[in-house]
């Protein structure tokens, strides 16, 4: 049997380059946004569950209004992938209802984290306080 040497694969190329910047899926919460630019767009993406990547997304040519998707992660553009992760320089992967849709390549990416505090609500038993949703964006009519 072969082995593909470590730095053949993506995971090595990324270990190998420190300059790759990039967020890990899993290392974040649902409900935090991801702010994606690429070459050619700006990308917002709103997680729903990490671990999986699903989420909302929105931008770009083919994302004009928030779709539910899959973050697939990082390619170089061929057909290696860094699955759940998103890295600067490398193209974003995306799939809708089975369409995979590959970026340009990411020039900066941004997290937004929610913090769901105790100001959100007053107690338990009362109904929730009034507060403009912290990702108002993603919200329909605008």
């Amino acid at each position: 049997m072969y082995t593909i040497p470590r730095y053949c694969d993506l995971d090595g190329a990324i270990e190998i380059s420190p300059l790759h910047e990039g967020v890990a899926l899993m290392a974040l919460d649902a409900c935090d946004t991801i702010h994606v630019r690429t070459r050619n767009s700006d990308y917002e993406i709103f997680l729903l569950d990490p671990k999986s990547g699903r989420a909302l997304v929105r931008g770009g040519e083919y994302f004009a209004e928030p779709v539910e998707a899959t973050v697939s992660g990082s390619t170089f553009g061929g057909c290696m992938l860094k699955a759940g992760w998103l890295g600067v320089g490398l193209r974003m992967e995306v799939s809708v209802n089975g369409q995979r849709t590959v970026t340009s390549p990411v020039q900066s990416l941004r997290v937004e984290h929610v913090d769901f505090g105790a100001g959100w609500y007053d107690s338990a038993e009362r109904e929730p306080v009034e507060k403009s949703a912290p990702y108002s964006s993603f919200q329909s009519g605008e």
